[in-house]
Parts: structure tokens; sequence; C-alpha cells
């Protein structure tokens, strides 16, 4: 009985093709200039200044900010992408001191994120005297702090950190993520937007079509890389991991 309900309930939703559905997207007007501002926005947000203005020149569409700032953010994100952090910290500071000293979360994970960098070069006895001496007092006064803080040193008690529980620490999107939460602080400082569109509005597809999934059958879009419509009854709407990578930036 509970296949043949299972059948049913495939049955009762509308079909649509893979030709039709393409179609009905080719109807769909969009005004390029509003994508171009889409890309550019993106571009700008993140930091991507030589992009930035390769893209102004090829559809004549200037950034909303100075590309100078852009710049200034990009070295201060490479540098914690690259595992400086202390030039990171640096360069925030010559840009705008209340950015670190208002933030107080932001510079936990700044000091963490140096923490990280002494375990991953070996520089155990560095990374213990850190510790105790600029992250163990603030942990002392936040949880939330004395949690990640705890985690952090857990990677010490693994040899080989690809078998910890903790291991993700040590992953580039640890860096990615220290770098975009600190780029989110200097253009809110600057009153720019902190999030680019872009990637919200990739979600919001995602999320649409698993809405219309519950009373339509039709091609869905799983890979962003190659924007592919795949047919089929299949309900794992996830992306790829090249698409998940760029939802979380």
């Amino acid at each position: 009985m509970s296949g043949n309900t299972g059948t049913s309930s495939h049955q009762s939703k509308k079909v649509v093709t893979k030709d039709d559905w393409v179609k009905k997207l080719e109807d769909v007007k969009i005004d390029k200039n509003d994508l171009n501002k889409l890309i550019m926005n993106y571009f700008v947000i993140e930091g991507y200044k030589d992009a930035a203005e390769t893209f102004s020149q090829e559809c004549g569409l200037l950034p909303s900010i100075d590309v100078d700032s852009i710049q200034d953010r990009m070295n201060i994100r490479n540098a914690i992408q690259n595992g400086n952090v202390e030039e990171a910290i640096e360069r925030v500071n010559d840009l705008n001191p209340e950015i670190l000293d208002t933030n107080p979360k932001l510079y936990f994970h700044l000091q963490q994120q140096r923490l990280i960098e002494y375990i991953r070069e070996g520089k155990i006895a560095e990374a213990l005297e850190f510790a105790q001496d600029e992250l163990a007092p603030r942990g002392e006064e936040n949880p939330e702090f004395l949690e990640e803080l705890e985690r952090t040193m857990a990677l010490l008690a693994f040899d080989d950190t690809t078998v910890s529980p903790v291991g993700d620490l040590l992953h580039p999107s640890q860096r990615q993520r220290t770098a975009s939460e600190l780029n989110a602080a200097i253009l809110t400082s600057q009153s720019q937007e902190k999030d680019p569109k872009l990637p919200n509005m990739l979600k919001m597809l995602f999320w649409a079509q698993d809405e219309l999934d519950e009373k339509v059958l039709f091609p869905k879009m799983k890979n962003l890389v190659t924007a592919e419509l795949v047919e089929g009854n299949n309900n794992n709407n996830n992306t790829t991991n090249s698409g998940n990578n760029f939802l979380s930036t």
C-alpha cells in the first residue's frame, strides 16, 4: 500500500518537460543592466578589484564605491587567507582602528585564527603561550569564546589532524570565514552593504525549487557552475560542491 501511495503522489503532480520549462525561462524578460549591477555588486563587496575594473570597462557600469577602498579590503583578505593574521590586524587598524575596538567578537575570531596558524605551523609552545595570554582571559569573560577556544586547543590532541573532529579549523574554509567576517565589518564601517546580493538570490532559487517541487515535476538546476537543468524525480535538491562553496561565500 505504501508503495502505491508514493506512486499516486508523484502522478498527482503536474509534469513540465524540459523543453517546455526552457521555453518558459526564455520568455522571462530580464534587464541586462540589472544583471550587470548584480555582478558588479558581488565583485565590489567580495573585494575583487581587478574583476570590478575589467567588468566596468566591458559593460560601462561604474563601481558603487572607490576602487582604492576595494584594494584595501583585498589586501586584508589576502593576508588572512595566506595565514598572516597579524598583518591583517595592522592593516585594519591603519584603515580604521574603531572596527576592532568596537567588535570584540570579531577581534576574538582574529586572535583565534592566529592561534590556529601557530598550531598549523607546529609552533606548539608559542600556541600555548598565546592562548594563555591573549585568548584565555577573554574566554573567562564570555562562555561562547571559551567554547571556541577549547575547540581550537583540541587540535593539539591529535598528531594526525585529518582524523581530528575539529580538523575543519585547519581547512582553507576557516580562513575564508574569518576573512569574510572581517570584510563585512569593514564594509559596515564604511556604510556599505556587507553581503552580496547574488548568493542570496541563488539561495532563494533553490528554496523556490523546493517549494515548487511539492506540486510540480519539473527540470531543476542543481549545479551553479554549469546551470544545467536536470529532469527526473530525484528529491535531492542539494547543490554540487562548487555550488555550495559559492553560496557560502
